[in-house]
């Protein structure tokens, strides 16, 4: 498997708690895509990030994600934004 590069995931808030770190990398296969990259994390991660991610909302270099079969580049950060309370 050859490998595209880094995608680097950084978790918030509900996010954060729930997968222990704030931030890592996360190896992506050749034609890997966000799908990709999140099912990685929820194999890395468990039940409870699994719970959040459900929920949450994605950005891909600031760009919010609807497709998950969108295709990161080398170097892309990928945001974990759960629902937020408050007003």
């Amino acid at each position: 498997m050859t490998l595209v590069g880094l995608v680097t995931v950084r978790y918030f808030a509900g996010a954060r708690a729930a997968a222990g770190v704030h931030e890592e990398k996360v190896d992506l296969p050749e034609a890997g895509t966000v799908r990709d990259v999140l099912t990685t994390i929820e194999h890395l991660h468990g039940e409870a990030l699994t719970r959040v991610l459900s929920a949450a909302s994605f950005l891909l270099d600031g760009i919010a994600v609807r497709n998950f079969a969108i295709r990161p580049l080398d170097g892309a950060a990928l945001d974990v934004l759960p629902p937020f309370a408050g007003g």
